[in-house]
């Protein structure tokens, strides 16, 4: 199903793995074993992996060459994180909760090599419709919802000044729903429809995505606003959206395309286990819940669409198995698996 979706197409492979950060650094890096260096070289060109976020001590072995504190990592870790052979991407998820600047967006662009690529969330100011306390509770309705001025103001422009041509994609995570905003769905997505309207087309590669934590926002009016504006479907892979394989109609809907991809909760926590899987996953240092379904299917759509030429930015979080870097370098075994079983036999 998936090769009927995704045809096949000579695709390029990734460059020669980066050098181990400088002795001088403060945040060491940790060296690649040659295995992963030689699988990293092996992907397509057009994949970029990486992770929702980097700042995680029990990375140490994986990442970073020891358990440096988390405030080090935020502040210095993306030079070490982006020597890793297969981290050409990460995720900004501090976006979502408070506005960045463009000098913020900008020094994170500055720790990183030319070929890599960040996937930004857009601020909560504009994709919640309600004004959350700190513990995410609900109260009044926000007026700003979709505000396609405030987009552009605070989160649109600040990144494209910071990041330049770094910029993988900028995602519009909606987040979830009130029932009364649900039965009215289609006032919704023509809110939608105006706000990415009115947003700048972004050059290159870079894709500007809406992900969603509705299933009920998962209808063909969504197709048709996103083809109309040119904006991208992010596959949000949580538990509360339909499985992988129940998305893939949207991609078909909206092929050719790049793919954007954000693996973010296992679907054994249910639509609210968030807090759970931190528990149970502690430190983030090793895989403990292999999702198999997901990353098999994953691949397949990774290898469709780098093998069409299209760009594939996929981030992955700790919650998703139990360690990001872990998960990244499962995927791009598996896609590795993928394009050789392709591959026409001798």
């Amino acid at each position: 199903m998936q090769d009927a979706l995704f045809p096949e197409a000579p695709s390029a492979t990734m460059p020669a793995a980066k050098p181990a950060s400088k002795p001088g650094s403060k945040i060491q890096a940790q060296p690649a074993a040659a295995s992963i260096q030689a699988l990293a070289a092996q992907l397509p060109q057009a994949l970029r992996l990486g992770t929702s976020s980097w700042a995680y001590p029990g990375w140490a072995g994986q990442v970073w060459q020891r358990a440096y504190p988390a405030s080090a990592l935020s502040r210095q870790g993306l030079g070490a994180y982006s020597q890793h052979p297969l981290l050409r991407a990460v995720g900004i998820d501090r976006s979502f909760y408070q506005p960045l600047q463009a000098s913020q967006y900008e020094r994170y662009a500055a720790q990183v090599p030319a070929d890599f690529r960040f996937t930004v969330k857009a601020p909560s100011l504009v994709t919640d419709a309600l004004l959350r306390d700190a513990q995410g509770r609900g109260g009044r309705s926000n007026s700003a919802f979709l505000d396609p001025a405030l987009a552009l103001q605070e989160f649109v422009r600040p990144a494209i000044e910071g990041l330049g041509d770094k910029i993988g994609a900028l995602v519009f995570q909606l987040s979830p729903l009130s029932p009364a905003l649900l039965a009215r769905r289609g006032e919704v997505l023509d809110r939608l429809h105006a706000m990415l309207s009115a947003l700048p087309r972004l050059d290159g590669p870079a894709s500007i995505a809406v992900e969603l934590r509705d299933p009920e926002l998962l209808c063909e009016d969504l197709v048709a606003l996103l083809r109309d504006t040119g904006v991208r479907y992010c596959l949000g892979l949580h538990a509360k959206l339909p499985a992988l394989q129940e998305q893939l109609w949207i991609l078909r809907r909206l092929w050719p395309a790049p793919l954007v991809c954000r693996w973010n909760l296992h679907r054994r926590f249910g639509p609210f286990g968030y807090q759970e899987a931190l528990r149970r996953y502690g430190d983030f240092e090793a895989l403990q819940d292999p999702d198999l379904p997901t990353r098999a299917l994953l691949a397949h759509v990774i290898r469709g669409t780098a093998a069409a030429g299209l760009p594939c930015q996929v981030t992955i979080s700790n919650e998703a198995e139990g360690s990001a870097p872990a998960s990244v370098l499962a995927l791009a075994q598996e896609v590795l698996n993928v394009v050789d079983a392709a591959a026409p036999k001798a």
